[in-house]
């Protein structure tokens, strides 16, 4: 029954224009595998597996219960694997298949629009970004940061390409996709961030009447005056 609603694959399909670049970089990098090369893609394509992700989530959640930071917590449970969801509902929707499926090096299955991998390391990496970023205040270690969230969302891309197990609009589409949906996810956020606003405004207020400096009069004293010695 679940088949029956699932729409045929020409349905949904969409003209690809980077067909050509699809399948020649796909041939080139399979032509060009060893051992040791998919060893290496291996452990960088590890950055973006699920179980890797579930490690990170259920430190990250710990560490926000402990702290009673229940507005980042929401946030993660949504951008994270809600997006990750999402991108599994439009594997199956657009049902493309993986440009190799035998070899001695593959162990994937399920289709290849969009890279699942990818898309969870955009997820994570990013949101991570989006938690550090604003509280730095250097410049040079914000762009950092952010640079080092891209990195390893390249990373994980590259592999993914070069194993043969997504085309490169898979790993672009995953990215694009991860990236909107932080940007969902940090719009609808807001209102959970303006909660606490109130209860800081009126903290900050209450702090301020007290540190005003009332202006205290005091009584005239008169000092008396010594009488001159003859």
């Amino acid at each position: 029954m679940f088949n029956a609603l699932i729409p045929p694959p020409y349905l949904v399909a969409v003209g690809n224009p980077f067909a050509g670049a699809d399948r020649g970089i796909a041939f080139w990098f399979h032509s060009h595998l060893n051992r040791t090369f998919v060893a290496v893609l291996r452990v960088l394509s590890e950055f973006g597996a699920s179980e890797w992700i579930g490690v990170i989530l259920f430190c990250l959640v710990l560490f926000f219960v402990f702290k009673r930071w229940w507005p980042s917590l929401v946030t993660l449970m949504v951008a994270v694997p809600g997006g990750m969801l999402l991108n599994e509902w439009l594997k199956i929707l657009v049902h493309r298949h993986r440009p190799f499926v035998d070899g001695w090096f593959v162990d994937w299955s399920g289709y290849s629009f969009a890279s699942g991998h990818t898309i969870g390391a955009t997820l994570l990496y990013g949101q991570l970004a989006l938690f550090v970023v604003p509280a730095i205040k250097s410049r040079r270690w914000r762009a950092l940061t952010l640079a080092t969230a891209a990195l390893f969302i390249l990373l994980v891309g590259f592999s993914r390409i070069a194993l043969g197990a997504h085309y490169l609009t898979d790993v672009m589409a995953a990215i694009v996709f991860g990236i909107v949906w932080l940007a969902l996810c940090l719009l609808a956020g807001k209102p959970l961030r303006r909660e606490r606003t109130p209860g800081l405004i009126a903290t900050a207020a209450a702090l301020d009447v007290a540190a005003v400096a009332v202006p205290v009069e005091l009584p005239d004293v008169v000092t008396p005056v010594e009488p001159l010695k003859r």
